[in-house]
């Protein structure tokens, strides 16, 4: 496995892997992986003979209150997960070699990103497809994984591909979680003891919607409110949302049919927690 810092090098890398007619499968990250992250490795190294990791925490995602500063970094953990696993190289570079200079283009997300995280993280998005913009003409990949924990994110990606015509496949892969349903990420570190004990009621509150939209529940309103209640009765979380929409154009729907999201965020003390749900009724 080859660390590689610079943008040169990993474009000549890419180049010489591509002439060599090899498969390459990408993996974006904002580093200190988690079962999650090594996931979508596990997909990409089954699926393409070259895979790629990228450890680098992009400072446009993230709004002025947020947790830049506070994000967790632990590159030699993260280098040997990733040898674990099969990577053959990691992308990590600077932000200096990232962004050498202030941006004269950049790239705005206009659709699908009013919504659910969009609404209270203003240019995230913007951020978000900015930076996978540059890397994904760094990396050149033939295949890119990403989660569908961040869903609307997914979508969005999915839109920025389709749009600007990458040649790339975006392979969605299912969220891994804890043993207690918890949805696994970086940031569930920052929850205290007793909210890391309250968590898994965000993920039993979206089966609890499951089961009712099996038994034949249709509306959106009463979805929400009962996933709300558990929520509200059961930890000490603020929900910051609980929406229904339709997927992937999260588009607000009267009544639940055909492919839907249900996504809710919930802030702790110390750090804001996402899960969702994408059925097909």
């Amino acid at each position: 496995m080859k660390v590689i810092t610079t943008i040169h090098d990993m474009q000549q890398t890419m180049i010489n892997e591509k002439l060599s007619g090899k498969s390459i499968g990408y993996v974006p990250t904002m580093g200190f992986l988690h079962e999650g992250h090594l996931t979508l490795i596990d997909h990409a190294r089954k699926e393409n003979e070259t895979v790629v990791l990228s450890i680098f925490v992009n400072p446009l995602q993230f709004g002025p209150n947020e947790d830049l500063d506070s994000y967790p970094r632990d590159f030699d953990r993260d280098r040997a997960l990733a040898e674990e696993h099969g990577v053959d190289y990691i992308f990590f570079p600077s932000v200096d070699e990232m962004y050498p200079s202030q941006l004269s283009v950049t790239v705005i997300a206009k659709d699908r990103t009013d919504v659910l995280c969009g609404q209270s993280r203003p240019g995230h998005f913007d951020g978000v497809v900015t930076v996978l913009t540059k890397l994904f003409n760094i990396v050149q990949p033939n295949n890119a994984y990403f989660g569908k924990k961040d869903a609307q994110q997914l979508a969005i990606v999915e839109g920025l591909v389709n749009d600007f015509h990458f040649p790339i496949k975006i392979v969605p892969v299912d969220i891994v979680r804890e043993e207690d349903g918890l949805a696994k990420s970086s940031r569930n570190v920052n929850l205290l003891p007793e909210e890391r004990e309250q968590a898994p009621v965000l993920y039993k509150s979206l089966q609890e919607a499951r089961k009712m939209i099996d038994e034949g529940e249709r509306s959106p309103v009463i979805i929400t409110d009962i996933i709300r209640n558990i929520i509200s009765e059961n930890t000490s979380g603020t929900v910051d949302y609980i929406e229904i929409y339709s997927y992937p154009n999260l588009k607000e729907i009267d009544r639940i049919e055909g492919k839907i999201i249900i996504a809710l965020a919930v802030k702790f003390t110390r750090v804001r927690l996402i899960d969702n749900l994408i059925l097909n009724t």
